[in-house]
């Protein structure tokens, strides 16, 4: 009976432990999103001054795309390896050099070598793997999305931060405080975060024959059913919304003519219709409808949102927009990440979790090149048709394979 009376209070001291590091978790991914859009509310407003054009700003994109792409599969294969507390510590130091660098950004070369530290950048995939271990698999879908919550916390908080300094202080106080904002990160990650999220036993056995640079080790999660069909899904759906998202900056400085603040505060209208879609909508959806029907709903909504993006004249039409936009968006990020991270083996979620960040580094690699001749060429409405175009398409495909499962298990 006493034996049991421990056992008893262990599970329950374990459990309490293993909340408080996902809601820590939570914080530490707030407060970096909210540092990222704080960049991303002045980058574009000090290439412009330091006289790049619409082409040159695609090639930063395309840079920092790049970067992200060759670290992002390194950066899962180091966390599931050496554990959270080294890739999350890892992750928030180079946040701390990157945002230093941009505060003393005075030419054209330095915005481009200020980039360099993305490289190790990984702090929202490093969340998602520690809240992934940390969950059991039929909780992942409802986790990530309050994972996404925080997201659009520091969409809201970065993007009026950002705007707000930069317009006021300008952007060397604006990156300063970005800066500060990761060495807090940092700090969080070190009193609070275990060195490892799985299983000790799982660890060990997984630690004897892992190596960092092995490229077959990470490619052969494309061999577990169903992996390499729901990335083909991630990267095709995914790709015109990334476009539209990385040119975003630009469509909103020179299509919606909107100054630095007020792109602020459309970024934290974005990130308030993301708190309510993750907070109310999502984790509701994915507890009560099969994972396949709600990536069938997202790929649906994402073509009449790019249809809708096709047609839109002002911003005052596509803040209306924004809402069914936000729910694909999520939705689809939040069930396509789950389902992968539950088939593969827990000893990988890591390195899957840094696959699926190479996929948005991907977008950001091609997007600016792609985005920049569409923009220049066929101007805004272009996105939305092929938006439309590719997902009608995908949604019928899945639609198909759907209902081909079916007769199967009939």
């Amino acid at each position: 009976m006493e034996s049991n009376t421990r056992t008893k209070k262990v599970d329950s001291l374990a459990g309490i432990n293993r909340q408080r590091v996902i809601l820590v978790t939570y914080l530490i991914a707030a407060i970096d999103i909210t540092c990222l859009f704080v960049q991303f509310s002045i980058t574009p407003y000090l290439a412009k001054r330091l006289g790049f054009d619409t082409l040159w700003f695609g090639y930063l994109q395309t840079t920092v795309g790049v970067i992200q792409l060759l670290g992002g599969p390194v950066f899962g294969r180091f966390a599931d390896i050496f554990g959270a507390r080294a890739a999350l510590s890892m992750s928030c130091m180079a946040s701390v050099v990157y945002f230093v660098l941009l505060s003393v950004t005075d030419s054209t070369a330095m915005l481009f070598i200020h980039k360099l530290p993305a490289v190790a950048m990984h702090v929202l995939p490093g969340t998602q793997m520690v809240v992934a271990d940390l969950t059991e698999p039929d909780k992942r879908a409802d986790a990530l999305a309050k994972l996404g919550l925080c997201f659009g916390i520091g969409m809201i908080t970065g993007s009026s931060l950002g705007g707000t300094l930069s317009t006021r202080y300008g952007e060397t106080c604006a990156a300063c405080v970005a800066a500060v904002g990761s060495f807090v990160s940092l700090l969080l990650v070190l009193k609070f975060i275990p060195k490892h999220t799985k299983e000790q036993r799982v660890q060990e056995k997984s630690d004897k024959s892992r190596s960092l640079f092995n490229l077959g080790d990470i490619t052969r999660l494309m061999k577990y059913p169903g992996v390499a069909k729901t990335f083909t899904v991630k990267i095709t759906s995914g790709l015109p919304s990334g476009i539209f998202q990385v040119m975003f900056s630009i469509i909103a400085m020179n299509f919606f003519q909107l100054a630095a603040e007020q792109n602020g505060y459309l970024m934290a209208y974005f990130g308030v219709v993301q708190m309510v879609m993750q907070g109310a909508v999502i984790g509701p959806l994915t507890a009560r409808y099969p994972e396949s029907s709600l990536l069938l709903l997202s790929v649906g909504v994402a073509s009449l949102v790019g249809l809708a993006q096709a047609l839109m004249a002002n911003v005052f039409q596509f803040c209306f927009i924004v809402v069914p936009m936000m729910f694909s968006l999520s939705m689809f990020n939040v069930i396509t990440d789950s389902v992968l991270t539950k088939s593969v083996p827990s000893t990988d979620t890591g390195t899957m979790m840094g696959l699926c960040a190479s996929v948005q580094s991907l977008m950001r690699t091609v997007g600016p090149t792609i985005g920049g001749f569409l923009y220049e060429n066929y101007g805004v409405p272009s996105f939305g048709y092929i938006q439309c175009a590719i997902n009608a398409a995908v949604f019928i495909l899945l639609f198909k394979d759907r209902r081909s499962e079916k007769h199967k298990k009939l």
